[in-house]
Formats: structure tokens, C-alpha cells, sequence
């Protein structure tokens, strides 16, 4: 009889998948699964001496362990189903990105109403030089902004749509490239742009919004709403 527990999932659209068909499911992974514990157990058994035979209590640790770890593991799959449901945004809600801009990584932007663009770099480490790059939608370099000495974390950064020259580079789309260093050291840094939502699906479950220039990101992507 299902618990309590199973029921909850079933009205969730999760099903809980058993121990045993997740040890068939990983039969030809490179990891061992629960049979493949059983029969190195029972090979143990068979090939033991005779005269010094494993220890009970020994067995009995072994077999324990393999039983927590199963129990985790099915814990883990099942925990990740109830996060992917909960974390599904509703349509309604879905529908509310419509209009909106978000900020998320990617690389194409386009200019605001009243010209330019804002975004912002996430950096993996602290560095001494950070640079953002915008390019036309030829490729040709408009504009290198120096951010200076930025700590490990988000910085955000805004262009008023000049270029080197101070003439107007118009509405875009722009391309958008960060590099960042920490004495001539490369740091990870990721470029994130403001985008405007075009459209959202839920048909695969998850809420996916649709960005000019950028194409499909899923709601969980996006860093901060506008």
C-alpha cells in the first residue's frame, strides 16, 4: 500500500523509483551499484579461507553500508524530483516575465529607450583589472570600459552609448565581452546582460523565456528581474 510520502509525489508527477530498478538502471554504469556490492559479497563468501573466515560483525558493516548508501541515493532522486516540481514556476506566474527584463548571462545586448546599456560581470575570484567590451553587430570595438580593481562577487556596470569617439552607437544589438585578470593572472568572469522577455513555455514543465540575441533560458537562469 503506498504511504502517505508516495502519495504527496504521486500528486506531484514524481513517481519514487525503487532500489532495485535504480541497481538495474545503473547496471552499465562505471559505478557499482547494490547487485554489483552483492555478488562481490557473495564472491568474498565463496573464496574465503576457510580457516580465517570473514567476521560476522565485519559482514554485517558491509552489508549496512551498502543499504545507507542505496537508501541515500534513492533519497537524493527523490528529493531532486520534489525540487525540480516545487521549483517549477506556475503559468500564471510564468506569464508574468512577459514584458519584463531580465538579467541573465549571455552576450548580446540591446540599447535602452534613452540609449546605452547596463549589465553586470560575476567574478570567480578577486582581480586587479576588469574590462567590458562592446562591439557593433559587425564585430568593430566601440567602446572598452575599464571597471579597476574589483573584489571576488557581482559588479555592475552601465555605458551611455557613446563610443571612443563620443558619437551615438545607436540602439544595437551590441556585443557584449569581459575579461578580467588579478596580475596578468586570468579570473573566471561571466557577462551578464539586461534582456527583454519575448515569450514563456512551460510545456516541458520548467518556465524557459525567450531573450532576444539570446534565445532560450530557463527561469532559473535569470539573476534579477527589471
Amino acid at each position: 500500500m503506498a504511504s502517505s510520502f508516495d502519495t504527496t509525489l504521486s500528486n506531484l508527477g514524481i513517481t519514487r523509483t525503487s532500489t532495485a530498478a535504480a541497481a538495474t538502471t545503473t547496471k552499465s554504469s562505471s559505478t557499482l551499484g547494490q547487485s554489483d556490492f552483492l555478488k562481490l559479497m557473495t564472491a568474498q563468501m565463496q573464496n574465503q579461507d576457510p580457516f580465517n573466515p570473514v567476521d560476522n560483525t565485519q559482514m554485517v558493516a558491509q552489508m549496512a553500508q551498502i543499504s545507507t548508501t542505496s537508501g541515500i541515493s534513492e533519497m537524493n532522486s527523490t528529493m531532486k524530483a520534489i525540487a525540480d516540481k516545487l521549483g517549477v514556476t506556475s503559468t500564471s506566474e510564468a506569464m508574468g516575465y512577459v514584458g519584463k527584463t531580465v538579467l541573465t548571462e549571455g552576450s548580446t545586448a540591446y540599447g535602452r529607450a534613452g540609449g546605452g546599456i547596463a549589465g553586470s560581470v560575476e567574478l570567480a575570484g578577486a582581480a586587479t583589472d576588469v574590462n567590458v567590451t562592446i562591439s557593433d553587430a559587425n564585430g568593430a570595438v566601440l567602446k572598452t570600459m575599464s571597471l579597476g580593481k574589483q573584489a571576488k562577487g557581482t559588479i555592475g556596470y552601465d555605458w551611455d552609448g557613446r563610443d571612443a569617439a563620443g558619437a551615438d552607437a545607436g540602439s544595437g544589438p551590441f556585443t557584449v565581452a569581459v575579461a578580467a585578470q588579478n596580475d596578468g593572472t586570468t579570473v573566471g568572469a561571466t557577462g551578464l546582460v539586461w534582456a527583454p522577455v519575448q515569450s514563456v513555455s512551460t510545456t516541458t514543465g520548467a518556465a524557459i523565456l525567450t531573450l532576444p540575441g539570446i534565445g532560450e533560458v530557463p527561469a532559473t537562469a535569470v539573476r534579477q528581474i527589471g
